[in-house]
């Protein structure tokens, strides 16, 4: 994919203070493409650098809101052998899209339109706030594919439904619908299909007419307040992805998926 094919995959657009980015992929379900993660990370570094954005909503082009790393895309990408020297230096970095949301100081909304499996679930988990669509699931699915959930679903998720069930979440991979999120806590609230936009907007409104420099102060403390080194964390996960890309669990889940048939996990 190439950077003008990334910018048509997220689509980015700012109106009355509030920065809206859709991921624009409907035909394979808003997977991430190399390039998607690299854009998504520059318009982050870009938001965070605009004085005049008060608020950010991130949402997606039905019928999903993202299914996900575009696993063909990572198949035939000559970027691996590069991010796993990354992944083995001896002081790994976080994934760079992960990192440049979570150091974003304005308010995130995450509009989940559909469902969200894998880096989905990530990138939903990245926002402060999470709408859902009634149409929208949620599944971290790693483990099916013989990896570990990112920084969001090992800070995050447990925070926000409690251990025991982010345990059973990202043990499992199991998917969980809209109105179970809305119980667990994962999201603030479950709407219908047709008003999830017009809710998202409203509350970025609300959040947008407040002092920014108050707002974004606010966000920083809310972050100190958890105690913990979220890049530190990610440092420690590149470097077990470094492990895992090269397992043959991890060739098996993915092959596993192309092939639409069920894994033969061996444990190496």
């Amino acid at each position: 994919m190439t950077s003008s094919d990334a910018e048509q995959a997220i689509l980015f657009g700012v109106a009355d203070h509030v920065a809206t980015l859709t991921l624009n992929r409907p035909e394979v379900r808003n997977a991430v493409t190399q390039a998607m993660y690299a854009r998504l990370a520059d318009l982050f570094r870009q938001i965070q650098d605009d004085g005049d954005i008060r608020c950010v909503i991130v949402t997606a082009a039905d019928p999903a809101f993202c299914s996900g790393e575009d696993l063909r895309d990572m198949r035939a990408s000559s970027a691996p052998s590069a991010g796993l020297s990354r992944m083995h230096n001896p002081r790994p970095e976080p994934t760079a899209a992960a990192m440049a949301i979570l150091d974003c100081d304005r308010p995130i909304i995450a509009a989940i339109n559909g469902p969200a499996v894998g880096w989905g679930t990530e990138l939903a988990l990245l926002a402060d706030i999470r709408i859902a669509s009634e149409q929208a699931s949620f599944a971290t699915l790693f483990v099916k594919r013989g990896l570990i959930a990112d920084v969001a679903g090992m800070i995050k998720l447990p925070r926000l439904v409690g251990p025991q069930k982010a345990a059973e979440m990202l043990f499992t991979g199991d998917r969980i619908d809209a109105r179970e999120a809305e119980a667990a806590g994962l999201v603030l609230k479950c709407v219908p299909h047709a008003a999830l936009m017009s809710e998202a907007r409203a509350l970025a409104a609300r959040i947008a007419v407040n002092a920014p420099l108050a707002v974004r102060y606010t966000k920083e403390a809310l972050r100190r307040s958890q105690g913990i080194d979220e890049r530190m964390l990610g440092s420690w996960i590149t470097s077990v992805y470094g492990r895992l890309f090269q397992s043959a669990d991890h060739h098996e889940g993915v092959a596993s998926f192309l092939e639409k048939r069920p894994p033969r996990f061996t444990g190496r």
